[in-house]
């Protein structure tokens, strides 16, 4: 079965100095036919506005990944990290039994667009960790990257949750297929562009929602990056 979720349909929320699009329920948006699915519990399509940014702040017991669609974004937090999150890199965080941290776009004139990814983690309480790989656009050029998974396999971040995320650019007659289990889900997320997901059309924003699928297929891009969630049922 597949189930479409459309950008249009989640929910929005302009405060000025960030726009945001929810997939799931989150701060002010509710929707409980929207909590979640499996274990992924926030996708939020972030636009922070130049020389602006989230103050310090904390996170316990979930992953957290970044990933960054234009622009920059600064990270700072009290496990004595500090970085800068480009186009290409994935970062992970593990809040664990709790962090702090600050995210900051110090561009003068240009916005920092980014995805907020929370996956819950299979253990709570533990030691928090951080993370930061770069995936460059030839590693992902019509073909679906592997970028985070448990165990850190070829080369991934590794996450702390019975999960995986792939990465792919797609374009023109570039393909892929990727091998479902039946018996888990998987959920795909169109970070930009248009592309056909299993015979069905998607635009930047939308969702494609699979359960008990064989496989999954990706076709006929326009510019598109996507990003490929396997997840615990």
């Amino acid at each position: 079965m597949i189930t479409l979720r459309k950008a249009q349909d989640r929910g929005h929320a302009d405060h000025g100095w960030l726009r945001s699009a929810h997939s799931f329920s989150f701060a002010d948006y509710y929707d409980p036919s929207h909590m979640g699915f499996g274990n992924l519990r926030v996708i939020n399509e972030d636009r922070v506005a130049p020389g602006t940014g989230f103050g310090t702040h904390g996170h316990k017991d979930m992953e957290i990944v970044s990933y960054v669609l234009e622009g920059e974004l600064a990270h700072k937090d009290n496990m004595g990290n500090g970085s800068v999150i480009v186009p290409g890199d994935v970062q992970r965080m593990s809040a664990g039994r709790g962090v702090m941290h600050s995210e900051f776009n110090h561009a003068a004139e240009r916005e920092t667009h980014f995805l907020q990814i929370w996956i819950l983690p299979d253990r709570r309480g533990d030691t928090p960790s951080y993370e930061q790989k770069h995936f460059a656009p030839e590693q992902k050029r019509g073909r679906l990257r592997l970028i985070a998974s448990a165990r850190g396999e070829e080369g991934s971040v590794r996450l702390g949750a019975d999960a995986s995320i792939r990465a792919g650019l797609f374009d023109g007659k570039e393909s892929a297929t990727q091998a479902l289990d039946p018996s888990r889900k998987a959920y795909v997320h169109v970070a930009r562009g248009d592309v056909t997901v299993n015979g069905k059309a998607l635009h930047a924003g939308d969702a494609a929602l699979l359960e008990g699928e064989p496989s999954l297929t990706l076709s006929d891009g326009h510019e598109a990056e996507v990003l490929v969630f396997d997840l615990a049922a």
